[in-house]
This record gives structure tokens, sequence and C-alpha cells, in this order.
């Protein structure tokens, strides 16, 4: 059954005849009948009475009467359904991040909430290695990462800096140096993440070039856990700085830079290359580039394209 055929079926019910129905609609009444004779013949069923002269309605009629008026009524909320997903009235925005990425994500969501509050936000936490998995294969459409993706089905988009931050406790004897050189990390006791990454293996690579025992005699799931370990005062951390600012505006921790270890880490937004992004997505990278366009803003709006 058409639409446009059950549209005309009802305006015929609403005006009580052809000619009438014809007007309304503009249309002749010959295309009115002929639509209604197809209905017909697609049900195999007689819509009206054609005995009488005011087109009442058959058993059957009536039934169709009921499940036209309820699919046009569906047909006009998903319209309006739509119209709102458009002006990100609706919909969900998915976004794959790990403990440290989501730190970067926090005030670009406060910021797209306030745009688009009827939005639907869903970070889930994975293994940075499995972010461009989780976008890839569908599980989610955007993806926060600190490395460049190798597969070129992935879009890669900068959006922020970070450098990795050496950090002691407040009563270390390191405190109050304004920088040490890596030589004078062998000799100290570091507290790590266990999950490997790309920036663990260049901080290995570091200790190795200058012949430096790296020492690391604690191991924790967390990077929150890694802060609050060595405020109690319990050796040394390299972590990402963001994940230490309000620890060092606070005293309970000290940043202090390592001349060999100066390492950027460029924090990245990723999405399927040839994927037609939701209006959600596409709104929340605007967000991200108007947030890149603030004065002394953190945030960058840099698409990176494939090699």
């Amino acid at each position: 059954m058409d639409l446009g055929d059950l549209e005309t079926f009802l305006a015929v019910v609403r005006e009580g005849s052809f000619s009438r129905a014809a007007r309304r609609l503009h249309r002749t009444q010959p295309a009115i009948s002929q639509a209604i004779r197809k209905l017909e013949q697609d049900l195999a069923e007689p819509l009206f009475d054609r005995s009488s002269r005011s087109s009442n309605l058959t058993d059957a009629g009536r039934l169709l009467q009921e499940y036209s008026t309820k699919l046009l009524n569906l047909r006009g909320e998903a319209h309006a359904a739509l119209a709102e997903l458009r002006a990100t009235q609706r919909g969900k925005l998915s976004i794959a991040a790990n403990e440290f990425t989501c730190l970067y994500l926090l005030p670009l969501l406060d910021e797209f909430r306030r745009s688009c509050p009827m939005v639907k936000v869903s970070v889930e936490r994975s293994l940075a290695s499995r972010v461009p998995e989780a976008v890839l294969n569908h599980s989610v459409e955007l993806g926060m990462i600190s490395y460049a993706p190798e597969d070129t089905a992935l879009r890669s988009i900068v959006v922020c800096t970070d450098m990795l931050a050496f950090v002691v406790h407040a009563r270390h004897p390191l405190a109050a140096a304004k920088q040490v050189n890596i030589r004078q990390l062998g000799a100290q006791s570091f507290v790590a993440h266990h999950v490997p990454s790309p920036y663990r293996v260049r901080v290995l690579e570091a200790f190795r070039r200058h012949k430096t025992p790296l020492h690391m005699d604690v191991e924790l799931p967390t990077i929150e856990a890694i802060k609050k370990f060595v405020a109690l005062g319990n050796g040394v951390a390299l972590v990402p700085g963001i994940c230490v600012e309000a620890e060092v505006a606070r005293g309970e921790l000290v940043r202090i830079p390592v001349r060999e270890i100066q390492f950027e880490r460029k924090l990245r937004l990723i999405h399927r290359r040839k994927a037609s992004l939701s209006h959600a997505a596409q709104a929340f990278l605007k967000v991200v580039e108007a947030q890149s366009k603030k004065a002394n803003s953190r945030y960058l709006y840099h698409p990176e394209h494939a090699a």
C-alpha cells in the first residue's frame, strides 16, 4: 500500500464524496477514483458501498480507516523525530576512551551538553589499543586516543597536546629541584601503570639509551591510584600532565621537568573515514572546533590526512 493512496482514501472518507476529496487534494476526480480502485485491488476488498451516493464505508473500509490513520500519524511522528534529530534535540553520542583520554573529553562534553542537552552521551571505557577496533566495528562512533591510528579506514583529528609529567610527593628529596636529568632517576623507585602503551615504550627506550636503570617496583591499575600512592610518599611517577594538574595546584605532588624526557602526547578524536556521522557526532565536532578557536584554549582542531 502506498501512503499517498491511503491519504486519498482518508480524504474521501472525511469529505464524504470523491468530488469534494478531489477538490481538497487539488486532483481530478478520475485520479481519486483510480487511487481507490488500486487500493481495493491490492486489498482484494471493496472499501465503499457503491450502492449509495454517500460513499459509506464497508467493514473492510472502516478497518482500513483505523489503520490508515495510525500509519499516517506514525509518518508524521517520524518526520518530527527526524527534525528533532537534525536539530540535535535527541540522538546519542557514543565515544570510546581510556581513563587518561577521558579527562580531556570532560570539558568538551560539558560544553556539548549545554548546547545539546537532549542528546544522550555514552563514554565507554576501553584500553587505548582497542579504541580503533571499537570504532571500526561500529561499537562506538568516535574514539579518543593518544597515538596516530594505523588503519587508513580511520580519520583522525588532533584536538589537544599534553606533556608527560615526572611527579614526586611534596617531601621527596627532589621536590625542590627546578629540573633533573635522567641519570638522577636511576636510583628512584617508580610507580607505574600496568597497561603497556607507546609512551611507556618511549620511556624505556630513553632510560636504555642513557644507560640508566629504571626501577618499576610497583605497578597499579589506574592513574588515579598511582597519583594517590605517590602523594602518600611512595616513590615517583611519570604520568600525563593533565592528570596531575589539581594535585600539583594543591601542593600534594610536585612536577619536575626531566631534561631527556620531553614527550609531547597528541590527543586525537577518530572516526570511520567513510562514515556518515550522526547529527550528534557532527555537533560534537563543531563544539571541539569552536573551543579550539577560543583565546588561550588548550584545545586544537587539526584534521590529519591519511598517508
